[in-house]
């Protein structure tokens, strides 16, 4: 079993977004087999069980990803370490989540990749935290054209 861990700060939002984009994407493909995909938080004020962002919910509903409450809570990764060790790959958000993961000994060994690094480009993926659907829709695109662009590799890397 293969696993890729997603991160954000707190885990309600984009990292819940990329771990729902990501499970459709290899759905279709036919591919979930023998992948298990994760996520988690890593700020400070990241903790165990936090909703989705209903604004996460909403936009993820547009692309017909229906997440109810109970679907998917938040896991704080300075508390359940062990999934940083099982990881396979991890994926931050941001370059700063990217250095805070590199900071903890179980991710020590992993490959930890920001997503635009994955899709072999530069920068980050904002947090639309209290920024409104438009906000929220605008990073469901640039996540979801993100993993596009960089899913057929990650099929290939695991392939091996």
């Amino acid at each position: 079993m293969r696993t890729i861990l997603l991160v954000c700060h707190a885990n309600t939002a984009r990292s819940v977004m990329a771990q729902a984009l990501l499970q459709r994407m290899l759905a279709e493909r036919d591919a979930l087999e023998g992948v298990r995909i994760r996520s988690g938080g890593i700020a400070p004020y990241a903790r165990d069980g936090m909703l989705p962002s209903l604004d996460a919910r909403i936009v993820l509903r547009e692309e017909g990803i229906h997440l109810g409450e109970d679907d998917l809570v938040s896991t704080d990764l300075k508390r359940h370490r062990h999934l940083l060790a099982e990881a396979d790959l991890i994926v931050t958000m941001t370059v700063q989540q990217k250095h805070m993961v590199e900071d903890f000994a179980e991710a020590r060994g992993r490959s930890v990749l920001t997503l635009r690094e994955l899709a072999g480009e530069e920068g980050d993926i904002a947090d639309p935290g209290s920024e409104g659907e438009e906000t929220f829709r605008a990073c469901r695109d640039e996540i979801r054209r993100c993993l596009e662009r960089s899913v057929d590799r990650l099929l290939l890397a695991f392939s091996t």
